[in-house]
């Protein structure tokens, strides 16, 4: 038998939906692999804003990587963080000292968030990238409604029940959706001096229409049962300013003190630090077979690749970073047999987006869903590609309780409320729920 400490090291850097397809790709590969990453789960980032809308749990739709990868005798999982590479010595530093030494290394960190330059507005209106992000988002959304019932005046009332969500892909239109139901429905009835059917949803969108990825028709009826819902949807105009009382749409100054950011993305900063060429969104421009140029060792994969298919960048999402995870490792499997590697070529299964109970938009090629037959394909799809039979089922059971009844099972606020104001967001601890920060592929529902 070879020895395990003289087979090729290959280090995975995340644990996203790239990072953890190439990891099982390998599987029955000679090769020695190391996983990294900061946190110790795999995170279905599609279904990140039920957990922030209170309809999940967290360890519903994230799973231990080390559970995961149980029976891959070839990998080794390192909860850590990189801070360093060294491209002459092969080495990655980490956060606590340690080196990793590799022969060929992976960067499939993600993305985060971006304020276009307005960084500021971080502390405003958060973003959901993380199961951190999610949970301290839940405790916002459902605090504000407290605040509302405990508010006499009625214009700082107003503004505790007036919730805006910038950017309008299918994380934004997801969540106004959502909360609109949770303001209407779900919330009903149990509160004494407020209506929380009152609540203001707004979804704001710079461009002229939500959902820019799906063709106009689905978009347009994406705005119809939106607003059939509840929600104020808000197009042609950008946001000028952010801060605790509010935002600017154009000269005015909207009272909200619930904003939650969904309009920008950049990639993870470990890009940075390979010094190579990268785009205006901080992802590394990689060559067709997502090597970086000048580091035939090095791949990079998921949102943190740039590369374009047919002459059309490859988008940030889930079902992109998979086939990219898979495609790096055949990559790996032909240099270590001395083949030349070939292009990475997208396929794109096509978009879905939920709205709100019964309502969804599906584009497939050539067919196009919206409505109730939308909404039941979107539900199968999510639960299809969830990791982990038990995820699947609590998943399903949940939504089966929510369908019937309106009600959210996960409605707990962690933490003593008196403190929210004053308290930053990194202060913020999760008891129970806390998983650890990790950036993943972005939302955007598509399909593979």
């Amino acid at each position: 038998m070879s020895n395990p400490d003289r087979l090729p090291h290959v280090v995975i850097v995340g644990g996203g939906f790239a990072g953890l397809w190439a990891t099982r790709a390998l599987a029955r590969d000679a090769v020695r692999i190391t996983l990294v990453d900061r946190g110790n789960h795999h995170l279905f980032q599609p279904l990140l804003y039920q957990v922030a809308t209170a309809g999940l749990s967290a360890p519903d739709i994230a799973a231990p990587l080390r559970h995961i990868l149980r029976g891959q005798r070839n990998v080794e999982v390192r909860l850590a963080e990189v801070h360093g590479i060294d491209r002459t010595s092969k080495t990655l530093t980490l956060a606590d000292g340690d080196t990793l030494d590799y022969d060929t290394l992976v960067l499939a960190s993600g993305a985060t968030h971006a304020y276009f330059g307005n960084d500021q507005w971080a502390a405003h209106a958060p973003g959901l990238k993380t199961l951190d992000d999610a949970l301290r988002l839940r405790r916002k959304l459902l605090l504000a409604f407290e605040r509302a019932e405990a508010e006499t005046d009625p214009a700082r009332c107003a503004a505790w029940l007036s919730f805006a969500i910038v950017g309008g892909g299918p994380t934004g239109v997801e969540l106004a959706g959502t909360l609109a139901e949770i303001a209407r429905h779900t919330l009903r009835s149990e509160f004494r001096n407020i209506d929380p059917a009152l609540a203001r949803v707004r979804l704001i969108e710079a461009g002229p229409r939500v959902l820019s990825s799906f063709p106009d028709d689905l978009s347009e009826r994406a705005r119809r049962q939106l607003e059939k819902l509840g929600v104020e949807v808000l197009t042609g105009t950008p946001v000028g300013d952010i801060d605790a009382e509010g935002f600017r749409l154009g000269d005015t100054h909207v009272p909200a003190r619930t904003i939650v950011w969904a309009a920008g993305v950049a990639a993870s900063p470990l890009g940075a630090l390979l010094d190579t060429p990268r785009d205006r969104a901080g992802r590394v421009q990689v060559e067709p077979d997502l090597r970086v140029p000048g580091l035939p060792d090095v791949f990079v994969a998921g949102d943190l690749a740039s590369v374009q298919c047919d002459g059309r960048p490859v988008p940030g999402v889930a079902p992109a970073a998979k086939q990219m995870g898979r495609h790096v490792a055949g990559a790996i499997r032909a240099r270590l047999r001395g083949e030349p590697t070939r292009p990475f070529v997208y396929r794109d299964f096509g978009n879905l987006a939920t709205i709100g109970r019964m309502a969804a938009v599906v584009h497939l090629g050539r067919l196009k869903l919206s409505g109730v037959v939308a909404w039941w394909f979107w539900l199968i799809a999510h639960v299809f590609f969830l990791i982990g039979f038990r995820n699947r089922v609590v998943v399903l059971l949940n939504w089966t309780w929510a369908y019937w009844s309106y009600q959210r099972a996960a409605r707990i606020i962690f933490g003593p409320p008196d403190d929210v104001a004053s308290r930053a967001p990194e202060a913020d601890t999760h008891a129970a729920e806390h998983a650890g920060p990790r950036t993943d592929a972005r939302a955007d529902r598509r399909f593979g």
